[in-house]
């Protein structure tokens, strides 16, 4: 009885968590981020301000509400690469899937919102914050995948690099979502960028971080 009583109030913590990030999203989409105040958010999701901030240490927690996902994404997959494949490769493979569900955690994330991150300098500050946290992610997963010494830079090293790529095509996803591009015509001309991207990073990285077969 008592699992059931806690999952029951950890689902009920999480509709309220939804609740409060979707209302104020909308705000944010239709007034500006800076300009909507945590009052407005409460009023809209009908709860109290103490509320809102319980569940969001920072407002802008409740627009990047896929910001863990998108921290470990990264890492996750060359955790879960196939044996003999390498992290490159994986993560090459990702991004290709992440293209065909049109994902927004590589960046489709429709005109509305993605205007909304460009117009706003913490937004835009904050997602430049989560990109650098992803890399960090990845370089420590590439440590463990590699046995590295605590002191070799290498994992670093092709963390920047790879997360510089996944930077660059987000970035891409973006720009073009602004432009007015469909997301069918985005991934179709992303898919051509992100082949010349990862071929660069080919002939360096093609054996690294290899899983064993």
């Amino acid at each position: 009885m008592g699992t059931e009583t806690t999952g029951l109030r950890e689902a009920k913590k999480q509709e309220t968590r939804q609740l409060i990030s979707d209302h104020a999203t909308k705000l944010f989409m239709a007034q500006g981020f800076e300009r909507t105040t945590i009052a407005e958010i409460a009023a809209a999701a009908r709860v109290a301000k103490k509320t809102v901030t319980n569940y969001f240490a920072r407002k802008e927690d409740m627009a990047l509400d896929h910001q863990d996902a998108f921290v470990a994404a990264l890492a996750r997959t060359v955790t879960d690469r196939r044996p003999g494949e390498s992290a490159l490769a994986a993560l090459r493979r990702a991004f290709d899937a992440d293209l065909e569900q049109r994902s927004p955690v590589a960046g489709f994330a429709g005109p509305r919102f993605t205007r909304m991150i460009a117009d706003s300098p913490t937004l835009t500050a904050r997602l430049r914050d989560l990109h650098d946290l992803r890399e960090e992610a990845l370089a420590h997963t590439l440590a463990e995948a590699t046995d590295a010494d605590p002191d070799d830079i290498t994992p670093s090293a092709v963390a920047a690099q790879l997360g510089a790529a996944h930077r660059l095509l987000f970035r891409r996803i973006q720009d073009l979502t602004l432009a007015g591009r469909t997301d069918d015509a985005i991934a179709q001309e992303v898919a051509e960028d992100a082949h010349r991207v990862f071929a660069l990073l080919e002939p360096a990285l093609a054996d690294y971080a290899t899983a064993p077969s």
